[in-house]
């Protein structure tokens, strides 16, 4: 069968696409730009992809007129704090009026819990998606989880960081409002297990896990998986604001995601009951041994996917094909050069940069800049690196976005999310035996020339240092 994938750069969409290929149908993957989406070699031939954005309908006619059955995992809680939801509603207006023209026979959304009848802007936006999407001419099955626990999982890595840093939490209140957490394993086992069922046609379902917890819980119970000794405290005085700044300081989250989730989380998410479960026979685990399998995911850098790759974790709000090519007109450039003495070392180096590695040469520098970033609204260099040693484009890495990766040429081009008043980006590229190193600032007024002229004296020693390291 043709199976259309929106969403297939995101968290969801890149571990449902190895699953859907495994049962032998030919996938469609939806992305806004062809140069994010990375695919192992050995699914390429069972692959098509198409451009698509779902906010410019002219783009739709490209979604194939002979797909069975369709995948919508489209979400924007994070590109607005104020306007997602009108982008959601355009988004599934328009795939419906595209998708009524096609011969598909039924719609897969992933939902969020909704039994609140005071529901967040987040969840109440979900809601009105599945009433748009069940206008189509076509059969829609609804699957409504609630906190998803998995490597890379937005709430993974929340949790995760907190636990990490805090051994004494202060929090709000929110903290002890309870959820029903569901493992990724679960998640995609259910998504693809409604495929082409006729019982799970124009059907909501919830999905969980076995347990019912408070955020509270939650968090205690990774520091018993990690053997650490937290203690959490909270107070009645932390407003919506101020516990969204706290999530945004002291993790690697956005602030636009802080204010979408902290309104989830004083919501209650429940599932109502649990038929699917014995309907498609899924027997979901517990919180524990999700958090356990995502620990050894974490811990063998085997990290599929990760929510800070979403152009939603920092400041793109576009496609990143015109940042590829690096301009040269009106930007100061540091430029450096040296001979290598091993090429696959240099490369091993140059794709194991950021994250934990660091930057080899001055990295408290690069941790000042990234927390200088932070207090002043930017993305900060918490995010990390998904994996320790491979890249792709549209990855995060600290805060660069990666915008070109070829191992094999030797080249990488990082394009900055830091907030700065110009735009920035790192190139590395080997020819022949030389590695070239350029830092470009392209800046926007005034401001963006005396940030220029501020930061040179460092760069003598940062970007030199690093090169030298990169060769050693």
């Amino acid at each position: 069968m043709k199976i259309l994938l929106t969403g297939a750069t995101g968290y969801i969409g890149k571990r449902l696409l190895p699953i859907l290929i495994g049962q032998g149908h030919e996938v469609i993957c939806c992305v806004r730009d062809k140069n994010r989406f990375y695919c192992p070699k050995e699914f390429r031939k069972k692959i098509a992809l198409i451009e698509v954005d779902f906010l410019k309908p002219e783009t739709l006619i490209a979604i194939p007129e002979d797909v069975d059955a369709a995948y919508y995992l489209i979400h924007s809680m994070s590109t607005s704090a104020t306007n997602f939801s009108e982008l959601e509603r355009v988004s599934a207006t328009n795939f419906v009026s595209r998708i009524n023209q096609t011969r598909l026979k039924q719609v897969i959304y992933l939902s969020g819990i909704v039994n609140d009848a005071s529901l967040s802007k987040h969840l109440s936006s979900r809601k009105k998606v599945e009433d748009v999407l069940n206008s189509g001419n076509f059969a829609v099955t609804t699957l409504r989880a609630g906190i998803i626990v998995g490597s890379g999982s937005a709430s993974f890595e929340i949790i995760r960081d907190l636990i990490h840093k805090l051994p004494i939490m202060i929090t709000p209140k929110w903290v002890n409002t309870k959820c029903q957490p569901i493992a990724i394993s679960d998640v995609l086992e259910f998504l693809s297990k409604s495929l082409f069922n006729p019982q799970t046609f124009d059907q909501n379902f919830d999905i969980g896990g076995p347990d019912i917890l408070t955020y509270k819980e939650m968090l205690l119970g990774f520091a018993r998986a990690r053997n650490l000794k937290r203690s959490i405290y909270t107070v009645p005085v932390m407003t919506p604001k101020l516990s969204s700044y706290w999530l945004f300081f002291v993790t690697s989250t956005s602030y636009k995601l802080a204010i979408a989730l902290v309104s989830s989380m004083k919501v209650e998410v429940v599932c109502k009951d649990n038929r699917i479960n014995n309907l498609l026979d899924v027997n979901p685990i517990s919180y524990e041994v999700a958090l356990t399998k995502a620990l050894i995911k974490v811990d063998k850098d085997d990290v599929v996917s990760s929510w800070k790759d979403s152009l939603i974790s920092g400041r793109f709000g576009s496609n990143i094909s015109k940042f590829i090519k690096v301009p040269k007109k009106d930007c100061f450039i540091d430029r450096r050069k040296k001979e290598i003495i091993n090429r696959a070392f240099t490369i091993e180096r140059i794709w194991s940069i950021g994250g934990e590695t660091g930057w080899y040469y001055g990295d408290w520098l690069w941790d000042l800049r990234g927390f200088i970033d932070k207090l002043y609204g930017g993305v900060g260099s918490r995010r990390g690196r998904t994996n320790k040693h491979e890249i792709h484009a549209g990855d995060a890495l600290d805060f660069w976005r990666v915008l070109y990766a070829n191992k094999e040429e030797g080249k990488l081009i990082l394009f900055a999310e830091m907030k700065l008043p110009g735009e920035a980006w790192l190139e590395f590229k080997i020819i022949n035996n030389t590695l070239y190193q350029s830092a470009t600032f392209r800046p926007k007024g005034i401001w963006g020339n005396l940030y220029w002229y501020s930061v040179l004296p460092f760069h003598g020693f940062i970007f030199q240092g690093m090169l030298n390291k990169l060769i050693e």
